[in-house]
């Protein structure tokens, strides 16, 4: 830092705020600390009474923060993002398209070991609206040796994307309703309802609703029948408690599904079913899913939409934060429900 005439100052960076007064009409910050000043701010400073500036030496391979944090910010975001303009040294990374966000954490806590580097974010794998703004970088000091960025930037290309957001697809969803209770009438099917507004919600259509019984060729046939269809996924709703009429696990791997997870450690959810007949995935619901608010069906849903195939891995690690306080209000996704 070294003090400065005015004239003198063009193209450094300003270290301190500058106030401005106008008598009934303003005060207020009119140049801000980390400005670089130009040469159209001079006529304005000395108008001021400013004839002297304290500013940053510029330095061989030095970066103001504002060029710092648009290098990082470009380094870490990946398809689906949009950055802000610098504001006070921080860019905002910012969801382009509604869609389920995705974090590197391995790549993000990479990059936050180097030394005056700032960048956090939300947590991953939930939906995000457009324009929500899902991450922010920004470095500590106004000015910043590039090499740390340059290292910045390895981090991210080997991590890459650090930060993006997948479009969920408009997938075809058939269900298959189980329970002879159903089926023949006794009561009334409140859980198929629950699950279309869900898949809807999400922008999916449901393509048909089959009612079987407790039957392990029934509830086969119907999976086979869904995937005739053009079923892109299928929900079987019930049978999925250690009841001995409970039969979807069974009847799914009759129609050829192979039973990826059956049980989760999450609560609500734990007998959620995750298995696939060739690509398409099979989801067998357990009842919670009708009566909870959020359950494990709504942590992997949007994945399943992006595009990815779950593993069993992908669940076991739901484990930690994979209980719901069931807290009042409801805050899901901004809460730790389903955060590992």
């Amino acid at each position: 830092m070294r003090k400065v005439s005015v004239e003198d100052a063009v193209g450094m960076v300003l270290c301190h705020d500058i106030t401005r007064i106008v008598p009934g009409e303003f005060k207020g910050r009119a140049f801000k600390k980390g400005h670089i000043v130009t040469a159209g701010d001079i006529p304005v400073m000395l108008q001021m009474g400013k004839e002297n500036l304290y500013v940053w030496e510029k330095e061989e391979g030095f970066l103001h923060e504002d060029e710092a944090a648009r290098r990082i910010a470009r380094a870490v975001a990946g398809p689906g993002i949009s950055l802000t303009a610098p504001e006070e040294g921080k860019i905002k990374l910012v969801s382009g398209l509604r869609g389920l966000l995705k974090i590197n954490v391995s790549g993000l806590n990479e990059i936050n070991d180097e030394d005056q580097v700032v960048v956090s974010s939300l947590h991953g794998n939930r939906v995000v609206e457009k324009d929500t703004v899902v991450a922010g970088t920004r470095v500590i000091p106004l000015v910043i040796d590039g090499k740390i960025i340059e290292r910045v930037e390895g981090h991210a290309d080997r991590y890459d994307p650090v930060v993006e957001v997948k479009p969920l697809s408009a997938m075809q969803v058939g269900i298959v309703v189980t329970g002879s209770e159903v089926y023949k009438g006794r009561i009334e099917d409140k859980f198929s309802p629950v699950v279309a507004e869900k898949v809807t919600r999400l922008g999916c259509a449901v393509i048909g609703k089959i009612n079987v019984t407790d039957s392990i060729d029934r509830i086969s046939d119907a999976v086979k029948t869904m995937l005739r269809a053009g079923a892109e996924l299928i929900l079987i709703t019930g049978g999925m408690s250690v009841d001995p009429d409970d039969l979807t696990p069974a009847g799914v791997s009759a129609a050829g599904g192979v039973i990826v997870s059956y049980g989760a450690p999450v609560m609500p959810g734990a007998m959620f079913m995750v298995a696939y007949v060739g690509e398409t995935p099979v989801l067998g619901l357990p009842g919670c899913v009708m009566v909870a608010k959020n359950t494990v069906f709504d942590l992997i849903l949007p994945r399943i939409l992006a595009g990815e195939r779950i593993a069993r891995r992908d669940i076991t690690v739901l484990g930690h934060g994979g209980l719901c306080a069931g807290c009042s209000p409801c805050r899901f996704p901004s809460c730790p429900f389903g955060k590992v």
